[in-house]
């Protein structure tokens, strides 16, 4: 039988020093050891079984945080807000720098837009569902109902064809009239004209 584990929700904020072990790393290794710093400690704190490192997963804005000033000049301690759920853990910065605080709130805004947009198609896909369903029986092809002795499919493509061909003689007018207004090639000058001087 299988045991069922008790996810249990635990909460909590840690400062964490970071300076006493990247003093002793070379520059170009110091923030990745201050990551691996962190993940150490919560995994000892959070009582992580066999002090799995990829149990912790780090919080998108802490890791700028972290990585802010470059690789060689890592905060020397970062206070963070831990949720353990079951044995995962997630980290989270509690106070961010302004820089990445604005780019947290420009990417939320867009997340609630596309929702927002989201929702909009979905109302949309079913008001056409409903007027799908709610129709009455479809109209046969081959029907003429206003007598004329046309039937109505063939008058509807008429006129989608004689309303293409007017737009294009627009757009020819239009752009006949654009190039006049504008001169063309040979009316620009590309050079200014050096005019001798008076004595």
């Amino acid at each position: 039988m299988k045991k069922e584990e008790n996810k249990q929700i635990i909460e909590r904020e840690y400062t964490i020093p970071l300076r006493e072990k990247i003093r002793h790393v070379p520059n170009y290794r110091k923030t990745p050891k201050a990551v691996k710093t962190i993940k150490e400690f919560l995994a000892k704190h959070m009582k992580i079984r066999d002090r799995d490192l990829k149990k912790i997963k780090i919080d998108l804005f802490l890791n700028e945080m972290l990585w802010f000033r470059g690789i060689r000049s890592p905060p020397h301690k970062i206070k963070v807000k831990v949720i353990k759920v079951g044995e995962i853990v997630k980290v989270q910065a509690v106070d961010l720098i302004k820089d990445i605080e604005f780019k947290k709130k420009r990417l939320e805004k867009r997340e609630s837009l596309a929702q927002e947009v989201a929702e909009k198609k979905k109302t949309l896909m079913q008001k056409a569902k409903e007027q799908v369903q709610g129709q009455a029986k479809p109209e046969r092809s081959g029907e003429d109902k206003n007598q004329d002795g046309i039937e109505d499919k063939a008058e509807e493509k008429e006129k989608a064809k004689a309303v293409a061909e007017e737009t294009q003689k627009q757009v020819k007018i239009q752009a006949k009239q654009t190039k006049h207004q504008m001169g063309g090639k040979a009316k620009e000058r590309t050079r200014t004209v050096r005019v001798a001087l008076d004595k």
